[in-house]
């Protein structure tokens, strides 16, 4: 096997990361670095983008650092971050002001405008613009500074940063911001409507595609061997996908973090009428069908974090809830099903703590298992185990409970995480024939846990389904 290394970059809403891997996976260095908490009021959520390459750069040095020698031997990197936060810039590629994040929700003018002039070319897509797009944000940056040479999701300014010039925006990132994925072009009409002149529009490549060499000065700043090539990422949601193993067709995961996101392999695009499920395009063909709830771990955000091992032992003695629980946090659900109006129920009244938490983490697996029946019906059908990774999946009680909820195993990837899943982008087509020889070679291994059926959670299941319908949400 090649002695050439991989790094993957990921930068998150609180910080940014780097990692280095060979080509079997294993970790040989990582750093990361804070970046300034989002100004967030009401609507708005912005953060200064010019932290970004700072961290980055400190963190590539950090790492490059401790490989000694080794790190010459470092061939390829490739960059995800979170998905629609873009950012203006000038003609030195530098910010002309805050980026606007991936929660800015202020542009709803401006999605109404977007929904109107593309309505046929979304209706094919499956991408519904809303103020929570970065189309959105594009058209509400466009207009607040005239002076924009272009506009950047956040790949694209470290990328200018790494090589020296401008880089292309990959397919993942562009998704939300007018690419139209299926006819691979930007929705022109669109930015018509909204006035915004398409100049300002980076071109588009797929993942894994080389958008440069690492200059001089970057290797110099962050001793990365110049000439490094730089690939391009996808998005943070799309890269733990990968790290979690999930590349082939019929493969699924399941990411519990704050909310749950579900998303697997299927090799036609998903419609879903309903406008819950979304595809991003796989990078070696395909397409990538998920989303993301509004439940997950923000359930269980009411105990302590040393209460939650002591309370899923209860829990797991215990047994099936005899209530029914839907732990929505906040107002409004986006997927298995889309229902602005959702807000949690609870059928039936917990005797105790433990029955309280035990039913939120069923009604979690409710949510899962609706995910995945709702995208069997749209025809990408999850084949086998589903993999999981994320905070919830460091609970093995509640990977039982989903597990029987689901009548299948679930595998934890425990090691899986957004900058591992760049790092395999930049090893497809390096040190690795293609994205699925290095998800094979790479992605750590998973540990099993099985479904043991009980009637009375299929019971509590159906119960949950009945209720939602007689809501209206489904």
């Amino acid at each position: 096997m090649t002695s050439e290394l991989v790094a993957g970059v990921d930068i998150a809403t609180a910080n940014a990361r780097v990692q280095i891997h060979d080509p079997a996976g294993n970790l040989l260095a990582a750093a990361s670095r804070s970046l300034p908490a989002p100004e967030r009021s009401g609507a708005r959520s912005e953060q200064d983008a010019r932290s970004w390459w700072p961290a980055v750069r400190d963190c590539l040095a950090e790492c490059t650092a401790g490989l000694g020698s080794r790190s010459a031997e470092i061939t390829a990197l490739a960059v995800a971050a979170t998905s629609g936060t873009v950012v203006a810039v000038d003609r030195s590629g530098r910010p002309l002001g805050p980026a606007l994040m991936y929660d800015d929700r202020r542009a709803e003018h401006e999605a109404r405008i977007a929904r109107r002039a593309g309505e046929s070319r979304w209706r094919r897509s499956g991408i519904t613009p809303s103020a929570g797009s970065g189309l959105t944000r594009i058209a509400h940056l466009a207009h607040a500074h005239p002076e924009t040479e272009r506009v950047c999701h956040t790949p694209e300014v470290i990328g200018r940063e790494l090589v020296g010039h401008p880089v292309p925006a990959d397919t993942s990132h562009a998704l939300k911001s007018g690419y139209d994925v299926v006819a691979e072009e930007w929705a022109s009409e669109v930015f018509v409507a909204l006035e915004v002149p398409e100049r300002l529009l980076p071109a588009v490549v797929r993942p894994t595609t080389p958008l440069g060499r690492v200059s001089a000065e970057a290797a110099a700043s962050t001793g990365l061997p110049r000439g490094c090539e730089v690939r391009a990422g996808m998005t943070d949601g799309c890269a733990g996908q990968l790290a979690a193993g999930a590349v082939d067709v019929g493969r699924f995961v399941t990411v519990l973090g704050t909310t749950m996101v579900l998303k697997g392999v299927a090799r036609e695009l998903v419609h879903d009428p309903a406008g819950a499920v979304y595809s991003h395009l796989h990078p070696e063909g395909g397409w990538l069908p998920g989303g993301a709830a509004g439940v997950g771990g923000a359930a269980l955000a009411d105990a302590a974090v040393d209460e939650l091992p002591e309370l899923d032992a209860a829990a797991a003695a215990r047994g099936p809830a005899d209530i029914v629980d839907y732990p929505l946090r906040g107002r409004g659900e986006r997927f298995p099903f889309l229902a602005p109006s959702a807000e949690a129920f609870r059928l039936g009244t917990p005797v105790d703590r433990v029955e309280e938490h035990r039913a939120r983490l069923e009604g979690v697996a409710f949510c899962e298992r609706l995910a995945l029946e709702r995208l069997d019906e749209l025809g990408a059908t999850a084949v086998g185990p589903i993999r999981t990774a994320g905070g919830g999946a460091r609970s093995a009680v509640w990977c039982g409970i989903r597990a029987s909820v689901l009548g299948r195993p679930v595998l934890r990837v425990r090691e899986a995480g957004t900058a591992l899943g760049a790092a395999l982008l930049a090893a497809a087509g390096t040190v690795h024939p293609d994205l699925s020889t290095a998800a094979r070679s790479m992605v750590p291994a998973a540990e099993s846990v099985e479904p043991a059926p009980d009637e009375r959670l299929e019971i509590n299941y159906q119960r949950f389904r009945s209720e939602l319908r007689d809501r209206g949400w489904i």
